[in-house]
């Protein structure tokens, strides 16, 4: 019973993440920022939609796994906007004690599997974890792009910081890659990028 009240009480702590709001807006609401738990949800199911155009063979139930486990630290840690390089730079120790909090909540193995999940997808060295990045980064592109670049526009992203930032989606996938790009060219066009 203990082990089932360690999960139950890390479930509970978990619905947190649906108050963690994040810069992008949902599609379906527009003016309604997306929260955090809506956007792991969409990402993993992103990454059994797309999983064909991995650069790599993956194992696409890890890829879900690190997908819905990857912004669990943003209880703690709250989101930080990609393009925000003075919170980018405390991003990673905010998020690492977040993580040991969270995770050490449960079972020490289920933890220690979960922890093990977690920095896998921070380190982006194997197929998967590139992959999942990959996804994690694109997806925001897709909300701006289908809300007419709102938050772009709302923050006065440039073309290069656009391509900068979200390079890593190549890593993971070439024909993202490709597809972001050109996304970010027609966001130029249309006014929602600046073109600097």
């Amino acid at each position: 019973m203990e082990r089932l009240h360690k999960q139950i009480e890390l479930l509970m702590e978990l619905d947190k993440l649906k108050t963690v709001l994040r810069r992008t807006r949902v599609k379906s609401a527009e003016g309604r920022l997306e929260n955090t738990a809506e956007h792991s949800w969409h990402v993993a199911l992103m990454a059994l939609l797309l999983e064909e155009h991995a650069n790599e063979p993956v194992d696409i139930t890890k890829v879900v796994k690190m997908l819905l486990l990857h912004d669990v630290v943003e209880i703690d840690a709250g989101d930080t906007f990609v393009y925000d390089t003075a919170a980018s730079q405390v991003q990673a120790d905010n998020e690492l004690k977040a993580a040991k909090r969270l995770f050490g909540m449960l079972p020490q193995e289920q933890g220690d599997a979960f922890m093990a999940i977690w920095q896998e997808f921070e380190a982006a060295q194997t197929a998967e974890a590139k992959f999942a990045k990959s996804l994690d980064r694109l997806i925001p592109m897709l909300l701006n792009y289908y809300n007419n670049g709102q938050s772009w526009m709302e923050h006065g992203v440039t073309k290069t910081q656009a391509l900068t930032v979200n390079a890593r989606i190549e890593y993971g996938s070439a024909a993202l890659w490709d597809k972001a790009q050109q996304m970010v060219a027609d966001a130029v066009n249309n006014g929602w990028l600046k073109d600097q």
